[in-house]
């Protein structure tokens, strides 16, 4: 049974009971309505569902509910410029946390929940799924290469002491940031005519289901493939590699500062370099380490798919099927965790969320302390 964004091919449809709670009628597409089409799973009982259907249910409107707020309490935190960080490296964590947003609207509320919860509103028109679908990849690309950017920053601010007086100021910064959204948005526009419809009512087009020859002309194969490599499997090495790089920097640095420092006798005091250094680096491998944790499952499933040519899915007990679903879980979990990363390794921004937080309760203390008056 052969799968392609949430959609299932007309012999799948007969092939599997569940099938017909949760995607489109084909039997009889000329006749039926739109509002007809597909039937979304909360019309069923819930205990009906297969048990990865329930788990999606229930986790993706948590993600959204989650990483919406986290997010944009982030953004206004750290564009407050009070968390005693560089505006470079500010400019690189509002910029992540804004793509990250974006991620979470697009991807799991514009299209996962949607397609979950409301299955035949306009957004499965076919051109405007293909554009949300476009504009989730084209996210998703600078969600990730924002990543890298700022691994890089930390990188030559660390080890490349002459480059960094010229890269890493906040005007670089920006520059950085604007090219790498716009070359993903550029690199993505593809996307928008690899989708075809998967049923017409009344000559209005419905669904997205990639065309036959994606997987067959070798130009669509050979992008296809440029885009797994261009995310995330070269991000990851990038990442590997620059976070391998700057800790053997690191470890060599300590150990000629120890020396110097035990030759002046001067091994009982704090190292104010040694420490910058460190809350410096706990940032970064924080959001690295992260970052290739969650997409680890991805990976591995995109590489055994290709590896055991395996691009059917027998229902959703299959394993396969069931890694697809986790593996994009977990790699949506990565928008909603920056937060947690920042109030866990900085102080300032825990103050500041703390203040945030109580800034409410204030003004309905004094409103209240108001009214008794």
């Amino acid at each position: 049974m052969y799968q392609q964004n949430g959609y299932y091919t007309k012999a799948s449809y007969f092939q599997e009971p569940i099938v017909k709670a949760v995607h489109y009628v084909v039997s009889r597409p000329c006749q039926e309505s739109p509002d007809r089409m597909r039937v979304p799973l909360t019309a069923y009982p819930f205990s009906w569902l297969p048990p990865i259907l329930q788990a999606v249910m229930i986790y993706y409107p948590i993600i959204a509910a989650i990483g919406i707020p986290a997010n944009v309490v982030t953004i206004v935190i750290l564009s407050r410029g009070k968390c005693g960080l560089s505006r470079c490296i500010t400019r690189y964590l509002v910029a992540m946390a804004a793509a990250d947003l974006l991620v979470i609207i697009t991807d799991v509320i514009l299209v996962r929940i949607n397609d979950y919860y409301f299955p035949t509103t306009f957004l499965h028109m076919t051109p405007v799924c293909s554009f949300l679908r476009t504009l989730m990849r084209a996210v998703t690309d600078i969600s990730v290469w924002l990543t890298i950017a700022f691994t890089f920053d930390r990188f030559v601010t660390i080890c490349c002491q002459k480059l960094r007086t010229k890269y890493c100021t906040e005007k670089t910064a920006a520059l950085v940031i604007g090219t790498v959204c716009l070359l993903f948005c550029i690199k993505n526009i593809p996307w928008f005519f690899i989708y075809e419809p998967i049923i017409t009512i009344d000559n209005v087009p419905w669904g997205c289901i990639a065309k036959p020859e994606y997987y067959t002309v070798t130009a669509w194969v050979t992008f296809g493939w440029i885009n797994r490599c261009l995310n995330p499997l070269l991000p990851i090495f990038l990442i590997l590699l620059l976070n391998a790089l700057t800790v053997g920097y690191i470890l060599a640095a300590s150990r000629v500062r120890r020396r110097l420092r035990s030759s002046k006798n001067d091994v009982n005091h704090n190292d104010p370099e040694t420490q910058n250094r460190r809350k410096s680096i706990i940032l970064l491998f924080a959001i690295s380490g992260n970052f290739i944790l969650l997409w680890t499952t991805y990976v591995v499933f995109f590489l055994l798919m290709r590896i055991t040519n395996q691009y059917y899915h027998t229902g959703y007990n299959d394993p396969m099927h069931i890694a697809d679903y986790t593996s994009y879980m977990l790699l949506l979990l990565n928008c909603c965790t920056n937060t947690c990363i920042y109030a866990v390794t900085q102080t300032k921004f825990r103050d500041e969320l703390k203040n945030g937080l109580k800034y409410p309760l204030r003004i309905i203390y004094k409103l209240v302390q108001q009214r008794k008056v």
